[in-house]
């Protein structure tokens, strides 16, 4: 219910009322105050009045004060200030370094900082070397390898996301002094960029098959001198200061040579075997994949229920089967049901005759992996074809057919559908099945189908002749690395699924059938079995004098036609990339191990922990300290971006659109391993954000001194706040918010460490819009417009520029072309902000300071809340009493024009009093009366 109209309307900031005997040390409750305001009367000739009563001893209201804190619901309105207008002259100039370079565009002559300016600012930063390791202030290093980007890519948000984060951590600790490196590069890809040279051969008519290997590989280099800059270049759009001397591929000499090397020590040491066993195989590609780069995807498909006659029964003797996948029948060795299914217990230990294939025979056995639940309760067994018939047919002893040929056909072992696509077949085959009265019904089901990664084909289980790495010795020490805290995972949650994957681990598929890649160095002798006699070398020249050795001078070899998996150099990225396996090199001993691995929670088992066991296996040390795992992008529904949702995000129209330093804001406030969902409403509200802190730059650049006025400077850069005695005499605004400053720089540096970059960022963001831009800029003016008094002018100054630049340094990880930007047009700055001093921490707070403004805030809360209830024009003037102890009136009395400017109010009208006027005294009463009987009687009512 409504509030009852009264003379006298009360407003109460959240303190209980004072101490009738405050002291300086007190509490924020001891220093609280309750507001009685008294709004424009509507009798004529009567004047406005507004009455503050701060720490009133009146033993009345005292009484009262419980019931106006719990009733008005006006004091803590938000209240945003309207944005500000300069009112002094510009000066107009720019700090030296950019007008002279020609680089920086100042506040003073921009309304708004320019997005066109970032690619300006990123070739000055390059160019002036600022992304290499600086060893000039000692520490140790920080190095970050980055996730090498496919050579085939353009950018998207996963990227803009690891960029962001990794970006904010080595500028940060660039900034704390440390030698910061970031070692760019790209990965080969190899499936995806045969993929994309095979399309582009194609449209000239070409096929693979029509060139030699050596020739299908020259134009895949030409193809990557020609495009493969391009993610490079989109990276570095995202502000990514990485040092680009150092930039890598996977297929560069040094990191080929790594590569080489490594499968030879793991060969060496029977780590790596050669066999033929069921593998992912992609029919489009002709190439194995790896587990983890099948993808599986709920289709709507079919399950077909069949006949198999139990051999030597009658003709009711029959075993109905279901699967999904009918065309394997002829790869079956075995029908199997659960021991303890009855329904067939009567079967098992008898022949079963596989329909459509002349009779053929196989046994019907029972084992406990069979689902009674699941079709009919019987399985046929396809070991060629699926990978739980292949382990149950390895743990039996049973034979492994295959009937698919690579390219997707049934072959020989079909007989009449030798020849047929493996869904033609499917189709062929059922129809049989239906003319010869073996079908029995074919229902509608949920599939769960396995598709390529890169080229988006169903994927085939096959038997084929691969290398394999055995892991399980290798996952014993990473686990110990994370079990000992030599290892640590970011979000912690993540340690349980690494754990599980690497206890589980099965052996790694490292083959490829391409022609893109790292050749297996592995050669064969002409005339000899492949599987029994082949040298290892690290070259042709070596592998014929091995050969020589052990067979003859006239043996004949050949080198293996596959191309190891591109995920096996990249397991080497932290050490390859730093000169291994030279371990003199600088580089390697200067900067290996890393500090940091950053990269999404998806790839953690393709790349994460693999670089940790081969770190471990090569090196002997786990290859970086820190693993930080971000989250995936989302739109702002918290679907997954796909073209064929029409949802996905562009980064680069999104930095065009509303800059990049928004955009990198943006996706960084989220959590650690937690998908985000962006939103165009977060990229509007940061890019305001950009604007406002431009618009902040642009006011002090106009209310500070001339730069050619030397003597004005050097009093303005005299001004020091890092004692307490300079603190303490600061007025009170600015020892408040100098004080929220030393606090902010603290908790920032604290969340940076630990690497918590969404509350740092939230932390400097409310800092920067609710104090300083919207308290302490507006309070400033009463020095630089209406003081009078030069030291006071100097000393607001001296404030405002010690506090800009030190959010300035303190965003500049997340923001960090404007921060630059802004930094460059402030005079003597003596380095790039790129490379400033990160602000000392403990610096002294005067938290007294904090408290009293705390007061003074809620005063002024409180005169504007009464002044909208009550609809005062917002440019009327009023007058107003303030009622309050001694000690509370003499800091309130110092900062009169601050009362008057933010409140609105009189200055010439403003009464302080330690008594309570009587007329005001008498409304608030009768105001209370009135509530209470009102309360009453809904009490009564209810």
């Amino acid at each position: 219910p409504p509030l009852p109209t009264a003379p006298c309307a009360a407003t109460l900031p959240r303190y209980p009322l004072p101490n009738p005997n405050p002291n300086p040390s007190s509490s924020p409750a001891s220093l609280g105050f309750f507001a009685v305001a008294t709004p424009p009367a509507p009798l004529a000739g009567r004047r406005a009045q507004a009455l503050m009563a701060l720490a009133g001893p009146s033993h009345l209201l005292s009484s009262s004060s419980a019931c106006l804190r719990r009733l008005n619901p006006l004091l803590f309105f938000a209240h945003r200030r309207p944005a500000w207008t300069p009112r002094r002259a510009a000066h107009r100039f720019c700090a030296a370094v950019a007008s002279e370079r020609d680089v920086f565009t100042s506040p003073e002559v921009a309304k708004s900082f320019d997005f066109i300016s970032e690619e300006r600012i990123y070739k000055w930063w390059e160019s002036q070397g600022f992304f290499k390791p600086n060893f000039d202030r000692g520490g140790d290093p920080f190095v970050i390898p980055m996730p090498p980007a496919n050579v085939t890519g353009s950018l998207h948000m996963g990227h803009a996301m690891f960029v962001t984060l990794e970006d904010i951590m080595i500028r940060y600790f660039r900034m704390k002094g440390r030698p910061a490196l970031w070692i760019p590069g790209t990965d080969h890809a190899g499936i995806a960029t045969q993929l994309v040279v095979e399309k582009m051969l194609a449209a000239e008519g070409i096929k693979r098959a029509d060139l030699t290997r050596e020739e299908f590989t020259k134009r895949v280099w030409e193809w990557k001198e020609k495009y493969g800059s391009t993610i490079t270049n989109q990276i570095k759009r995202l502000g990514a200061s990485c040092d680009w001397t150092r930039e890598c591929f996977t297929l560069d000499d040094q990191l080929s040579h790594a590569v080489v090397e490594a499968f030879i020590r793991l060969h060496e040491k029977g780590l790596i075997y050669q066999g033929s066993y069921l593998v992912n195989w992609s029919p489009n590609l002709q190439t194995a994949v790896s587990d983890l780069e099948v993808e599986y995807s709920e289709e709507p498909g079919y399950l077909y229920y069949m006949k198999y006659r139990v051999a030597g029964g009658s003709r009711d003797d029959f075993m109905t089967i279901a699967t999904t996948r009918p065309e394997t029948l002829f790869g079956d060795v075995a029908i199997a049901v659960n021991p303890e299914d009855e329904r067939y217990a009567k079967y098992v230990g008898k022949l079963a005759i596989v329909p459509l294939t002349f009779g053929r025979h196989v046994p019907i056995i029972a084992d406990r992996y069979v689902d009674p639940e699941f079709g009919t309760g019987v399985l046929k067994i396809s070991p060629g074809h699926d990978q739980n018939d292949y382990h149950i047919a390895r743990k039996l002893g049973l034979p492994i057919l295959n009937v698919m040929n690579k390219d997707g056909t049934l072959n020989d072992v079909a007989g009449l559908y030798s020849g047929m696509d493996r869904f033609e077949a499917r189709e062929k085959l059922w129809s049989d099945l239906v003319e010869t009265n073996l079908a029995v019904k074919k229902e509608p089901y949920t599939l769960r189908v396995p598709r390529s990664q890169r080229g988006g084909e169903v994927i085939e289980p096959l038997i084929s002749k691969q290398w394999f790495v055995t892991m399980e010795p290798l996952a014993e020490r990473a686990l110990h690395a994370v079990e000992k805290g030599q290892l640590t995972i970011l979000p912690e949650r993540f340690e349980k699924i690494y754990n599980n994957w690497l206890t589980n681990i099965k052996d790694w598929c490292i083959s490829r059938q391409l022609w893109w890649g790292h050749r297996i160095p592995v050669w064969y002798i002409v005339g000899k079995k492949c599987e029994e006699d082949y040298v290892v070398a690290r070259n042709a020249e070596e592998a014929l004098a091995k050969a020589q050795e052990k067979y003859g001078k006239s043996v004949e070899i050949y080198q293996d036609p596959d191309v190891l998996d591109t995920w096996f150099s990249s397991a080497l990225w932290p050490f390859s990339t730093l000169g291994w396996p030279d371990v003199s090199r600088e580089d390697f001993k200067h900067f290996y191990p890393a500090t940091v691995l950053e990269t999404g929670h998806d790839i953690l088992f393709f790349w994460v922990a693999r670089m940790v066991m081969m770190g471990i296996e090569f090196t002997g040390t786990v290859p970086f300290s820190y693993v930080y795992l971000h989250g995936l992008i989302r739109d702002s529904e918290g679907r997954k971006m796909s073209k064929s949702l029409g949802n996905v995000i562009d980064p680069l129209d999104t930095m065009n659109e509303y800059g990049t330093d928004a955009l990198r804001f943006t996706l960084c406030m989220g959590t650690a391993g937690q998908d985000i969902n962006l939103s165009t409403e977060r990229l509007t509200s940061n890019k305001a954000f950009t604007n406002k802190l431009w618009n902040a730059g642009k006011f002090l650049l106009q209310n500070l001194p001339e730069r050619s006025d030397a003597t004005a400077w050097d009093l303005l850069l005299a001004n020091k706040f890092d004692t307490e005695a300079a603190l303490q005499q600061l007025p009170l605004p600015e020892g408040w918010v100098v004080t929220g400053l030393h606090e902010l720089i603290d908790k920032v540096s604290i969340s940076y460490e630990k690497f918590y970059f969404g509350d740092a960022a939230r932390e400097i963001y409310d800092f920067f819009w609710s104090h300083f831009a919207d308290w302490y800029i507006e309070s400033s003016k009463t020095r630089l417009y209406h003081s009078g008094d030069g030291s006071a002018t100097i000393t607001a100054q001296s404030v405002l520029l010690y506090v800009f630049e030190n959010i300035l340094k303190l965003l500049h990880p997340f923001m960090p072309f404007v921060t630059e930007e802004l930094w460059q047009a402030l005079p003597y700055r003596k380095d790039a902000l790129i490379v400033a001093p990160w602000p000392s921490t403990d610096l002294p707070k005067n938290l007294l300071s904090i408290k009293r403004f705390q007061n003074l805030q809620s005063l002024i809360r409180g005169i504007r809340n009464v002044r909208a209830e009550y609809s005062v024009e917002p440019a009327k003037r009023i007058s107003a009493s303030v009622v309050a102890t001694v000690d509370v009136l003499e800091y309130i009395s110092k900062e009169k024009q601050v009362l008057a400017l933010l409140s609105k109010l009189d200055a010439q009208n403003i009464n302080l009093t330690e008594s309570l006027p009587g007329e005001c005294l008498v409304n608030s009463l009768s105001w209370l009366m009135q509530f209470a009987n009102k309360q009453i009687s809904l009490m009564l009512a209810r």
